[in-house]
């Protein structure tokens, strides 16, 4: 497979050359035929004789056309691309005029003035017709060849003058012959031009060495791109080579970094300091003068003055972005490309400037955290230094040199730059001391080369073009430079930029494959740990990770659908009575049904069946729904947790998605309305229609009184402590507390017994009365409200064995309820009152079903689905739902992985440039 589809690409290439080589020839042979079209048709000549005077100067014109002709087509200088494509028809076609031309002269020289045949361009037989033959051979022959006709003596001087004419007519047309020529030469360098500009922007789709030029040090930036990604602080596994500019404050670092880009492309501050961050610029060439940040598509165009004021701008506001926990200064680089014909290629690091002391507007730090961040990118030992010193100073003020010397004691990889040349000049009044800094004798620092440059004239307004002029002006006139302080190779920014990208190339070929080799082992050493410890697992990174996380929730979304109407209304029922049944006992039934009269009774219940309605229920249910539908959910998620192929890793992610949907979502306000209206038309009717419904009503009474009675036993045991049984049983132990109330409790029940109608209220003289007794049975004192607490349970216990009783015995009585008998002898009120509440219930969650299947769950899904989709983009949200080794080696392989392989790509690009 491999081999065919090297097979293919060959063929393709083949084809590609065969199809440019073909146009190419087309475009030459249609110049070549357009050009022939236009020769003057000379014909007329064939019986023209000139004087030997006439030819004589005739000739020489030719002559020096001929050097004319041969010094224009020679000077142009064709684009590779034009060479290989039209190189061999354009020397043919020169071969061929200049052969013409050397011979129409030699016939000149050689042929004897009064020979009626003379003729030029060895062509052979002259060809009186245009028309006979080759056209071409046809057209040079009748432009260039004359015969001298026979005539008589009387007609010398007319033939003369009239011959004369037409050989200045002849000389004319030659004239025009040849501004055609001038004008073809032109056309073709222009389109030489042309073609050089369009490879240069086509790039890829170009030559491969073009290629390679423009987008190597793209390449390599985007290798220092992702060994910043894998490990920002610059550990000793990031040596690859780039440019640290360090240098004092405002001692020019940012400005001639400016001058080897050829644009102003930083903010700029009087006194101020305006570099907080570091900025890495990647020069590079091309067509056009522009830059762009790293994370941006916009492109600024370093020509206009508008995109540059807004390129200062970003720049400024990224580095104030960047600034947080009110420090200073960032270690956050900034990344920008910088393009532009004629750039050197290289990455240029320039950081903050050293300082000597912190103003009160700086953090306290700010001094140590500079010099430690220079440090830190000095610390590569691959890594270039270019020391900027201020040259319009004193150079015992510098802090930066000592800071160099201690990164680079032996200056291998130095270059110093003595800045602001022309100020120096002007203030010192030795120059001996700038030819100490320049020989490298006054700073104990060493360095591969010393530079003195001018960046400036102190306007911020002034172009870069204007600086550089003002440099080279300055450098012609300096004493400095006469005087052989410095010397030629040491000026301008020119030069320095020249020696800079030589110094940078030339490490980062030595440089480049041992980085590759030591990643290739750390990506060894990793894979080896994941098979060891994670045998048959994918090495997914946490974005891959998260994708499959919202894929199985999503999942579990869907199996909402997969719930019945039936499981959804009894889940819903069960609910809804949950939440329900506490009011319904406490603030309807028990004090309706305690009032002893069936009128009272019925009143009572449709007043607060009413207010209830109105007031809180529809919230209540709707409150209901919700919790419904996420108890459904979360039933859902859990049941997929205990699958076999479950993996814990996606828990957090998958509990911490459903908690904020859910915390997010709201239930639609209308419902709230439409529950209230659905909610009183049901509550009321009063008639019971369907033995069926009235048995399930009795049912529905007996098991909410045995569970409110379960609930009233329950706490009485709690209030009068362990029964005999339990003490025994269970080694427990009855307090002091719960032996008075269980002697109450005794009391209080053969109160109730002695009168079965008792009212729910107790009496003074009955307080007194138990008090007494308790006394004289127990020999305990107790007090009134200890009577009372313990009287609210045993009569609620006493009054709901009466109801069960009761419900028993309606059974029965539903005919009895249809035939309006007495309501002493049918006293079913109570049933009738749980029917109304039970239908109310069926219908409330028959239309919560419906809003879930029909609204809710869909729009639970849709939020659902917003917080994956906000978390995706979210990488710090990731790191803390997704962790442990797993998924920080599976992060790890993967960068490391993208590093060898961006610095493999490199070096292939890198070797085949070489």
């Amino acid at each position: 497979m491999l081999l065919a589809r090297i097979v293919r690409g060959a063929l393709k290439i083949r084809y590609l050359l065969l199809g440019g080589t073909l146009a190419g020839g087309y475009s030459i042979q249609k110049s070549y035929e357009d050009f022939k079209k236009g020769l003057p048709d000379v014909g007329w000549l064939n019986n023209i004789l000139p004087s030997n005077e006439s030819v004589d100067a005739f000739r020489g014109k030719m002559i020096t056309f001929k050097d004319k002709f041969r010094d224009s087509f020679s000077a142009i200088e064709f684009d590779p691309k034009t060479k290989e494509l039209y190189g061999d028809k354009m020397t043919d076609f020169r071969e061929w005029f200049q052969q013409r031309l050397d011979d129409a002269i030699k016939a000149s020289e050689g042929a004897p003035s009064g020979d009626p045949g003379l003729r030029f361009l060895g062509l052979g037989p002259f060809q009186t017709d245009p028309g006979d033959g080759d056209p071409m051979e046809a057209a040079p022959a009748a432009a260039f060849a004359f015969t001298r006709p026979t005539t008589t003596s009387g007609d010398d001087t007319k033939q003369n003058v009239t011959m004369q004419q037409k050989l200045d007519s002849l000389q004319q047309e030659l004239a025009d012959v040849q501004l055609k020529y001038q004008r073809e030469l032109e056309k073709v360098e222009r389109d030489n031009k042309e073609l050089r500009k369009r490879l240069l922007l086509r790039g890829n789709e170009t030559v491969v060495q073009r290629k390679i030029k423009k987008s190597l040090i793209d390449m390599y930036s985007e290798v220092l791109d992702e060994l910043n990604d894998y490990d920002s602080s610059y550990s000793t596994q990031d040596h690859l080579p780039r440019v640290v500019v360090v240098g004092d404050q405002s001692s020019g670092k940012t400005s001639v970094l400016e001058m080897i880009a050829r644009a102003r492309i930083f903010p700029r501050g009087a006194g101020e300091m305006m570099t907080r961050a570091p900025v890495k610029v990647t020069l590079s060439e091309g067509p056009y003068h522009i830059a762009q940040f790293k994370d941006s598509s916009r492109e600024f165009d370093l020509s206009n003055e508008t995109d540059l004021r807004d390129l200062r701008k970003e720049v400024e506001l990224r580095m104030l972005n960047s600034v947080r926990g009110g420090k200073t200064v960032s270690q956050e680089v900034i990344s920008m490309t910088v393009r532009g014909p004629g750039l050197p290629r290289m990455v240029l690091v320039d950081l903050p400037g050293v300082i000597s002391t912190e103003t009160v507007e700086m953090a306290v730090d700010t001094r140590q955290a500079i010099s430690a961040m220079s440090e830190n990118h000095m610390a590569n030992p691959n890594a270039i230094i270019l020391c900027i010193q201020d040259g319009s100073i004193d150079a015992e003020r510098s802090n930066v040199t000592e800071l160099v010397s201690k990164m680079d004691p032996t200056g291998k990889r130095t270059i110093f730059v003595l800045t602001k040349v022309d100020l120096a000049e002007q203030n010192l009044a030795n120059p001996d001391r700038i030819r100490k800094i320049l020989s490298g004798k006054l700073f104990p620092m060493k360095a591969l080369g010393y530079f003195a440059v001018v960046t400036g004239r102190g306007s911020s307004d002034d172009s870069i073009d204007e600086i550089r002029n003002y440099e080279e002006q300055f450098f012609q006139k300096s004493s400095l430079f006469r005087s052989g302080v410095m010397n030629s190779a040491q000026c301008t920014t020119r030069n320095l930029s020249m020696a800079v990208s030589e110094c940078f190339w030339k490490m980062v070929r030595e440089t480049v494959e041992q980085q590759a080799d030591a990643f290739k082992a750390t990506r060894f050493n990793l894979e080896a740990e994941w098979k060891n410890n994670f045998p048959g697992l994918r090495e997914l990174d946490r974005d891959e990770l998260f994708e499959k996380a919202r894929g199985e929730i999503l999942d579990e979304v869907v199996n909402l659908s997969m719930v019945s109407p039936k499981q959804w209304e009894e889940a819903l029922n069960k609910r809804l009575w949950e939440k329900m049944v506490s009011y319904v006992f406490e603030k309807i039934y028990l004090p309706a049904a305690q009032s002893g009269n069936a009128g009272t009774f019925n009143t009572t219940v449709d007043i607060k069946l009413k207010q209830w309605a109105d007031d809180s229920l529809p919230r209540r249910c709707v409150e209901v729904g919700w919790e419904t539908l996420e108890e459904e959910f979360k039933r859902f998620m859990s049941r997929s947790e205990r699958r076999r192929d479950h993996d814990s890793l996606f828990d957090p992610v998958k509990r911490a998605a459903v908690e904020q949907a859910l915390h997010d979502h709201d239930w639609e306000q209308r419902a709230v309305e439409l529950l209230r209206v659905i909610q009183l038309n049901a509550l009321e009717d009063r008639a019971v229609h369907d033995k069926r419904h009235w048995d399930a009503a009795v049912q529905f009474l007996e098991e909410s009184i045995k569970d409110r009675l379960q609930t009233t036993e329950q706490m009485l045991r709690e209030m009068t402590g362990p029964g005999v049984w339990e003490r025994w049983l269970h080694w427990r132990s009855a307090t002091s507390e719960h032996v008075r109330r269980a002697a109450v409790r005794t009391e209080l029940d053969k109160a109730l017994h002695a009168d079965y109608e008792h009212p729910p209220q107790l009496g003074y003289d009955e307080i007194m009365a138990i008090r007494n007794n308790v006394k004289t049975s127990s020999g305990l004192e107790v007090d009134n409200e200890l009577i009372r607490d313990t009287w609210r349970p045993v009569y609620r216990r006493f009054f709901l064995r009466k109801a069960l009783a009761r419900a028993y015995d309606c059974r029965k009585a539903f005919w009895l309820y249809h035939q309006d008998v007495a309501e002493q002898e049918c006293d079913c009120n109570d049933v009738v009152l749980f029917w109304r509440i039970q239908q109310m219930m069926r219908t409330t969650a028959n239309t919560l079903r419906q809003q879930i299947i029909n609204r809710e769950a869909r729009r639970l899904e849709k939020r659902i689905k917003e917080v994956l989709e906000d978390w995706s983009l979210d990488a710090e949200k990731k790191r803390t739902l997704l962790t442990g080794r797993r998924v920080s080696l599976a992060e790890e392989l993967k960068r490391v992985r993208q590093v060898q392989e961006r610095l493999e790509e490199f070096i292939n690009a890198l070797q085949d440039e070489k």
